[in-house]
């Protein structure tokens, strides 16, 4: 059996490698195997711009991949090996030769398969619905020496654009009929002078629909909108005229309002007994026994009794009850009452209770700049509905344990480094708070409750415990704006052990040392987020967080007498004061996808009163995949301070208290999922008070321009929606501290100037 499949495979392989230069052998005589699209070329009067939206569609009507298609429709790949197979390889009866020969073939796409002909017909229906009705399109195909391949190459005339000029809308004799005008006198296009485009019609159809669907005209629909248009009247103008269509129904032109409202909440199995009460929003059917608190039904629902039906209020009454995450089924009908002495709509509401229980085991691996990689585990169980009002209670342990690679490597063995962790949160969907903080009810508002504790052990080094209690509050107050604030959140860090080697690198740097002592961290904080887009052509994020450590209790000290270092339990806590903001902004250059993404970060933090300095934990450090890319994680720093290289692991000083750091990024899809990305990425850290053990550590205005690193890069993104693979090569080009080199430029090497990093994610 073996035999036969080599000598099968061998046959083929010379059979494709001595009639490899012909793939159109079994052609028929009058039949031109296509090769794709040679060019568009669209030509418009001078007076006239070409809209993007008019190209992207002529492009897409011209769009029929070519046999062994690498860019549609323009580019294929070198070795077309599927029309080898199907011209020099007769398929075989059965066995594997037939699963094979099914593998490789491939049908050839021929000119005749493409119909130029319809395709520039297609195209003069595009040219016609965007408003150039005096447009044309032709081919002509572009044959080489082989005169049985063919590619096309499409001229598109555009001619001139055609305006709108007159537009008359409907008579103002009813409801229906004023709010149809004034739905069309508010839209950005229906005005005098704009081009007449199809698309943009059938836009303005929609939102009138949607319109007069939430002001109770439920049965509206987008096709009972006419327009009538005339280009005869004036040259290269359109007098357009809004109508009703002829075959309306008589239902859809009534205005209705909220009858009865039916809620039924079904078990996950779909058994159990029913239990009918009332409620301010009307009739609950909940068949029991089922975990559900009777208040929660009346707060998801937006429609009122005897008030006008409202699309709007469906939409959000589905959304409601979508955000509790507790149901698995949500249906909503409108189901007119032919017994009411009005137009009414009675609504009924069935939901099915999900499993309230939710586990997820996460694996991953790491592998850092410093040699380290290994494995982690992550476990987590989720109760979705805990008191029966979509409170979610979540435990999760997590552990993960590394080893270092190459010559470093200790004498401690191999298994040298692991943290483990236990995490627990309550997370209520709403906000127990004083009712004065305004809240936007279409999104969850949360209030968690979070308690965790980890141990790290760093070989060679130490072991550290960590343990925190939080309080926060997660609230949207308007559409764009997101607001955090953590009323309480106390840290406590604990030494457990430390070596001889740490020990020496915290008593050469003091200052270090002090930021890793066990301590008591009391924070509280707030961060503000605005989030927006603009028509899908600009982004703008920023984001502010406000931070305080120890100053409650250190007031609390002052007013009972206490002076000095105020400890809590023993142990002395922080006492600092930090700030961050950073601005996101995205602009999209061209309708090709391709965006101009640029960064600003600047952060701060002070430690006095009870401190001398900011916990190592809050001090800022800078570079890796995420920040400067030129350059890793804590390897510049602070200012142009650089540890010395007798110093192993003098990352442990490369932190600061002062941050600055601007991106930009151009992004640029290739091939699908397939983008690219040109970046350049400044800033550095500072300290904001003297460190003797850190020579130009501190931020100054005379040095501040050199002490910013600098580098550039190119990077691949691989974006499937759900997950981003990115992958950047990050190329320096000025580095803060002093090099072998001088001048701007002073990386010793190229070579040494390149970092690679992998990550998820984009950067920002």
């Amino acid at each position: 059996m073996k035999s036969k499949i080599r000598l099968l495979l061998t046959s083929v392989i010379v059979t494709l490698i001595a009639q490899a230069c012909s793939t159109t052998s079994r052609l028929a005589k009058d039949e031109v195997l296509y090769t794709g699209v040679k060019k568009i070329k669209i030509e418009s009067p001078e007076d006239v711009k070409v809209p993007g939206g008019l190209s992207s569609q002529v492009r897409q009507a011209v769009n029929v991949k070519p046999n062994n298609s690498l860019y549609s429709p323009y580019y294929r790949y070198p070795f077309p090996v599927g029309l080898w197979v199907w011209n020099h390889w007769d398929e075989p009866g059965k066995g594997i030769g037939k699963w094979l020969y099914g593998k490789l073939v491939e049908q050839p796409v021929l000119i005749s398969d493409v119909r130029p002909e319809l395709r520039t017909k297609m195209i003069d229906e595009v040219l016609e619905n965007n408003g150039f009705f005096r447009g044309h399109a032709s081919y002509d195909l572009v044959q080489g020496k082989n005169k049985r391949k063919a590619s096309i190459r499409y001229s598109v005339e555009t001619g001139p654009a055609y305006l709108l000029d007159s537009i008359i809308l409907l008579p103002d004799t009813c409801e229906l009929n004023k709010l149809i005008i004034n739905t069309a006198k508010r839209s950005t296009y229906l005005k005098k002078g704009a081009r007449y485009s199809t698309d943009s019609l059938s836009a303005l159809r929609i939102d009138i629909a949607n319109s007069v669907r939430n002001k109770g005209y439920y049965f509206f629909r987008p096709d009972y909108i006419e327009y009538l248009a005339d280009s005869t009247i004036r040259p290269q103008s359109i007098a357009l005229k809004l109508d009703m269509a002829d075959n309306i129904p008589s239902w859809a032109l009534r205005k209705y309002v909220t009858g009865r409202i039916t809620t039924t909440i079904h078990r996950t199995n779909g058994d159990g007994v029913a239990d009918t009460f009332q409620t301010s929003k009307g009739t609950v059917i909940q068949m029991t026994p089922s975990h559900l608190r009777r208040k929660l039904i009346p707060e998801c629902i937006a429609f009122r009794p005897g008030r006008t039906f409202s699309v709007r209020a469906m939409n959000t009454t589905q959304t409601y009850f979508s955000r509790l995450g507790i149901f698995k089924a949500i249906e909503i009908n409108a189901v007119p009452d032919t017994t009411a002495s009005q137009p009414t709509l009675d609504v009924f509401i069935d939901c099915t209770l999900d499993s309230p229980l939710e586990a997820s085991l996460e694996v991953n691996a790491t592998s850092k700049s410093n040699s380290y990689l290994g494995p982690g585990l992550i476990f987590s169980v989720t109760n979705k509905n805990l008191f029966g009002g979509g409170e979610q209670l979540s435990l999760r342990l997590n552990g993960s344990y590394e080893w270092q690679t190459g010559r470093n490597r200790g004498k401690g063995g191999v298994f040298n480094s692991y943290e483990l962790g236990i995490s627990g949160s309550l997370a209520f969907p709403r906000l127990l708070a004083p009712s004065w903080i305004t809240r936007r009810r279409r999104v969850l508002n949360w209030t968690r409750i979070s308690l965790a504790a980890d141990v790290l052990n760093r070989p060679h080094y130490f072991r550290l415990a960590q343990f925190n209690l939080g309080y926060t509050y997660d609230w949207q107050h308007s559409r764009h704006v997101s607001n955090s604030l953590t009323l309480f959140k106390l840290t406590y860090t604990k030494l457990i052990h430390t070596t001889t080697d740490f020990d020496s690198i915290m008593n050469q740097n003091p200052a270090v040392a002090l930021s890793f002592r066990s301590q008591y961290i009391p924070q509280m904080s707030y961060t503000y987020t605005y989030d927006r887009e603009w028509r899908h052509r600009h982004t703008l994020n920023f984001q502010l967080t406000l931070q305080e450590a120890g100053n409650a209790f250190w007031s609390v000290y002052q007013l009972c007498g206490k002076h000095g270092e105020k400890k809590l339990f023993g142990n002395p806590f922080s006492q600092f004061v930090k700030a961050t903001a950073q601005v996101v902004y995205g602009r999209r250059i061209t309708s090709r996808d391709i965006w101009l993404v640029s960064r600003l970060f600047v952060g701060a933090a002070h430690a006095y009163g009870n401190s001398s300095q900011v916990p190592y934990s809050e001090q800022f450090y800078i570079g890796g995949a995420n920040s400067i890319r030129a350059f890793t994680v804590r390897s510049i720093g602070p200012g142009s301070y650089r540890p010395p290289q007798s110093m192993v692991n003098g990352y442990f000083d490369q932190t600061g208290t002062f941050k600055l750091e601007a991106n930009a990024e151009l992004r640029f899809p290739i091939l699908g999922p397939l983008h690219g990305a040109v970046f350049v990425d400044a800033g550095n850290i500072w300290l904001l008070e003297n460190d003797p053990q850190r020579p130009g550590g501190q931020l100054r205005a005379s040095t501040f321009w050199n002490d910013i690193a600098l580098g550039t890069g190119v990077g691949l993104r691989f974006d499937i929606s759900m997950l981003v693979i990115r992958a950047d090569l990050g190329i320096g080009i000025h580095a803060p501290y002093k090099t072998s080199r001088s001048g701007y430029y002073n990386m010793e090497s190229f070579g040494k100037s390149l970092a690679f990093h992998l990550a998820i994610g984009y950067p920002f």
